[in-house]
């Protein structure tokens, strides 16, 4: 029986057809799809799409079929959980990829909740509030269209280091034994096809499901609070600041999973004006990642939707996946909308947030990732409060959080300043509603502005954007930011790379002091949840493949700018940036071209040694 999903017409599959039936495909085959799979605590990752990256085409080939079923298999042999809720984006293979993973979990006796085409905040809310259900999510978040994978967790968020190292372990195990393909296509034929044809049949039960946990768990963000009582106060608030102050957002969504999510109705709930565009899923009509050009279209709409109504002030672009959401604005100074850039975008709400959540004798605490910019510290300075940071990995910043917490900290705002997009507790996941209602928090009350920018006047980001520190810092998806290396082993590499700086500082010592102000510096160093001071290998632990940062200093000693490399857990490139000082584009592009050439040329020294 062909089943059609009636929000959208798409084929969601045929349960009397088995994808794994008929030939096995061959160790080699196997073994050769594999090879360009990126395995992550972060994500798996691969391009499933035949027709290569930009592929939009549904079908994925025979090998990689049966790499999904491992995985799966992998995945209930790890979690050995009794409950799993099967999720995907809108790239056109999840499909194919869901029915593979239902199949065998459902052959294990595992109970399936299917809500297909569902944004990763939602199927984690699902996950939240049940406590015995995991989640197995499709997804390849801001990769291009052909490409596709998987994240696991539970209770609202990624599974942590651990349980995905184990995971991947598992999965690796039963790639090299010859008999498991033979395995998992004899538990998919023992499938109760009635079974799987009853969950199939709910899908749309399980997504009304999923639309409510998740409007709950926004609720909960929001207020920072489960008591339904302060969820009406806050948007009886809201409503009666955005009258007296009208909000319009415009909603460019590029068909991503947030076309079937709560997006309008929860916006409009709120008494905010919107605009939707590309909102139906698969509308994808420009790059996937929401970062510069793919911003474009957004802050185009925005500014004709301004000029047509003054209170429509900003746009987001989510990504795929729908967990991280960028953002445009309208400028008044320069009467034109413009793109918020994502470190500028994540310390902003983390004022708005660190400001409102404050409570007197509650130490404050913000966990961030390696790369997120120096200006949070200075933001956490001026309102008590501490930064710690992890290594690159949403599951890293948030386990951080969880151990802070532990330890007696408020930790109201957590998340990658560097990759756009900010968790707020108790969230586990970013989520483009959470700063929408950040932002509308700080442009509904000229009081709330007063409090969070200490600027009088009418409401404005252009405004709330003046009262940051100012720094130039290198876009996260920029050109400029990516490197590809052919050094490996990441160990070598960052030997070679101390080995340079050393004797590069050297010669530019007396450069850098009288045209910078930069007289001093340290090292540090992130892996997991840690992050140690220091430089050199005793600060690192195998793979080495966590992040280094170079921290420079002023005369004072004062941190004043930094420059960071690490490798990418989910694409194969390599990662730099570089964060400066002030609003002199030159600094940072002294900073940057530095470490470029520093990358290189330990990428020689180490590759010529491997």
């Amino acid at each position: 029986m062909q089943h059609i999903h009636p929000g959208t017409g798409f084929f969601i599959t045929d349960d009397s057809v088995d994808p794994l039936a008929g030939a096995l495909p061959s160790q080699e085959q196997l073994e050769s799809s594999y090879r360009s799979m990126i395995l992550s605590a972060s994500g798996w990752r691969k391009i499933f799409a035949q027709g290569g990256e930009e592929d939009p085409s549904p079908g994925i080939c025979r090998a990689d079929l049966f790499l999904v079923a491992l995985a799966a298999e992998a995945f209930w042999r790890q979690m050995k959980c009794s409950r799993v809720i099967v999720g995907m984006d809108s790239r056109p293979t999840g499909p194919a990829i869901a029915d593979v993973v239902c199949r065998v979990l459902i052959a294990h006796g595992v109970q399936v909740s299917h809500q297909f085409i569902s944004a990763a905040p939602e199927i984690m809310a699902s996950s939240f509030y049940r406590n015995d259900d995991h989640f197995f999510y499709i997804s390849a978040s801001h990769n291009p269209i052909g490409h596709n994978g998987f994240k696991f967790g539970s209770r609202g968020g990624v599974s942590d280091a651990q349980q995905a190292t184990a995971v991947i372990a598992t999965f690796r195990t039963l790639l090299a034994d010859s008999a498991a393909s033979a395995y998992v296509q004899k538990l998919s034929a023992s499938l109760d096809t009635a079974r799987y044809r009853k969950v199939l049949q709910s899908i749309g039960t399980s997504k009304e499901e999923a639309l409510v946990s998740y409007e709950r768990l926004v609720l909960d963000t929001a207020t920072d609070s489960e008591d339904e009582l302060v969820f009406g106060s806050l948007v009886a608030a809201i409503r009666h600041d955005v009258a007296t102050h009208p909000i319009g957002i415009v909603a460019e969504l590029n068909g991503s999973a947030r076309g079937l999510s709560i997006d309008k109705p929860f916006l409009e709930g709120l008494g905010v004006k919107t605009r939707f565009l590309n909102d139906k899923p698969r509308q994808i009509v420009h790059g996937i990642v929401p970062e510069q050009e793919n911003l474009e279209l957004c802050r185009q709409e925005l500014d004709k939707a301004h000029r047509e109504d003054p209170s429509f002030v900003i746009g987001y672009v989510p990504d795929n996946d729908g967990d991280r959401g960028n953002i445009v604005y309208f400028d008044e100074t320069s009467n034109s909308a413009r793109i918020l850039g994502a470190q500028e975008l994540f310390a902003l709400v983390a004022r708005i947030e660190l400001t409102l959540s404050h409570k007197e004798g509650v130490p404050q605490a913000i966990a961030v990732n390696g790369p997120t910019s120096l200006m949070i510290d200075t933001i956490a300075a001026s309102l008590g409060a501490k930064v710690f940071r992890a290594e690159v990995g949403e599951a890293n910043v948030v386990r951080l959080a969880q151990q802070l917490r532990g330890q007696g900290y408020a930790v109201r705002m957590l998340g990658e300043g560097s990759n756009g997009g900010n968790i707020t507790h108790p969230s586990k996941v970013r989520d483009p509603l959470n700063t929408l209602v950040s932002l509308i928090k700080l442009l509904s009350s000229a009081d709330r502005f007063a409090r969070i920018t200490k600027r009088e006047g009418l409401p404005s980001i252009a405004r709330a954007l003046e009262s940051l520190p100012a720094r130039t810092i290198t876009g996260g998806f920029s050109a400029e930011a990516v490197m590809r290396i052919k050094t490996t082993d990441h160990g070598k590499l960052k030997r070679a790379f101390e080995k340079q700086f050393l004797l590069s500082y050297l010669q530019r010592r007396e450069e850098l002091g009288s045209r910078f102000g930069i007289y001093g510096w340290r090292a540090q160093q992130t892996e997991g949840t840690n992050c140690k001071n220091g430089f050199g290998e005793a600060f690192r632990s195998p793979p080495m493949r966590g992040g280094l940062k170079i921290i420079f200093a002023d005369r004072l000693g004062n941190d004043s700018d930094f420059i960071w490399m690490r490798g990418s857990g989910t694409e194969p490139v390599f990662r730099i940036m570089a964060d400066a000082s002030g609003n002199d584009r030159s600094r940072h592009d002294y900073l940057l071209a530095w470490q470029r050439s520093l990358v290189e040329s330990a990428d020689r020294e180490a590759f010529s040694g491997q």
